[in-house]
């Protein structure tokens, strides 16, 4: 018998997401190889959506795809990094972003529901899932349409890892697009400063002026400090305000402008935001195992 190592261990988890013992078993039945042990998890049923109901899937792409005059954002999540870059993990985002943007439902649920070629979405999912070898749920969409005058913009980093969209009215679509790069590297909160909720700017002026007074600045100046730091908060956090990532000389208002248009809005994901994600002791795992 082969002797099998931790570290063979740990990448075959890594590529396929399965548990310590798991793994362990399907590489001493094909005699250490990595392939073969894939082969073998897959053949085994290993991966049945059911068994993976519970693991954390914070993973995974984003895409945006435009149908028309509309534009979705998906996110679509799977448990490990590895199966982003599985060729049927993309091609089932991109269907899901196509279907979405075509039917246009109204949240998760109607879109799991939406026909396709093998059946519904959800189909599609339970069948990625069990040939991948990990849990793949779709997370979120944003649908957005546009009129006639107006343009859509998308960027996707690192093939998927952050996708946004920007629409823009009058400008065209490669300036949009250039938007849309710089919203996806600057992350800005809101388009302009009028966006920016009134609690949100009455909390950041307190905290600023405070930090004025601990300061020692005498009150007759904090007021303009205050002014011009809120300024630089609200520049900082708001899209049109930003220095432009492509040329910091203008703003991105100026920009949009500069091509006689204006920016209406964006979305922005960034796979697994917001995700808590289980970070698993390798060691501590094995000491488990060992100790059982």
């Amino acid at each position: 018998m082969a002797k099998i190592s931790a570290s063979q261990v740990k990448e075959l988890r890594d590529k396929t997401g399965v548990g310590m013992m798991e793994a362990k078993k399907a590489l001493v039945a094909v005699e250490g190889d990595m392939e073969k042990a894939i082969d073998f998890l897959r053949e085994k049923g290993i991966a049945k959506a059911a068994k993976k109901s519970d693991r954390v899937a914070a993973e995974g792409l984003a895409d945006v795809e435009v149908f028309g005059n509309v534009a979705a954002v998906v996110e679509v999540n799977a448990e490990t990094d590895f199966v982003a870059q599985n060729a049927q993990f993309k091609e089932l985002v991109k269907t899901i972003a196509s279907k979405i943007a075509e039917a246009k439902p109204a949240n998760v649920e109607e879109a799991l529901k939406i026909s396709t070629d093998k059946g519904t979405v959800n189909d599609e999912i339970i069948e990625a899932t069990q040939v991948i070898g990990e849990k793949i749920t779709l997370r979120r969409f944003t649908l957005v349409e546009k009129t006639e005058t107006q343009n859509f913009g998308s960027y996707l980093h690192m093939g998927g890892k952050i996708a946004s969209l920007v629409l823009v009215e009058g400008a065209d679509e490669a300036t949009a697009k250039d938007v849309a790069m710089h919203v996806a590297a600057i992350n800005p909160k809101y388009v302009d400063r009028t966006e920016v909720p009134a609690q949100e700017l009455a909390h950041e002026k307190e905290v600023l002026t405070q930090e004025a007074l601990n300061e020692g600045k005498p009150e007759k100046i904090v007021e303009k400090m205050v002014e011009g730091r809120l300024n630089k908060f609200l520049a900082e956090i708001s899209l049109t305000d930003q220095e432009f990532v492509k040329d910091p000389d203008q703003t991105v208002a100026k920009y949009v402008t500069s091509k006689g248009g204006k920016v209406v809005s964006f979305t922005r994901y960034e796979v697994g935001e917001g995700i808590e994600k289980k970070e698993d002791n390798f060691v501590e795992e094995v000491m488990s195992q060992v100790k059982d």
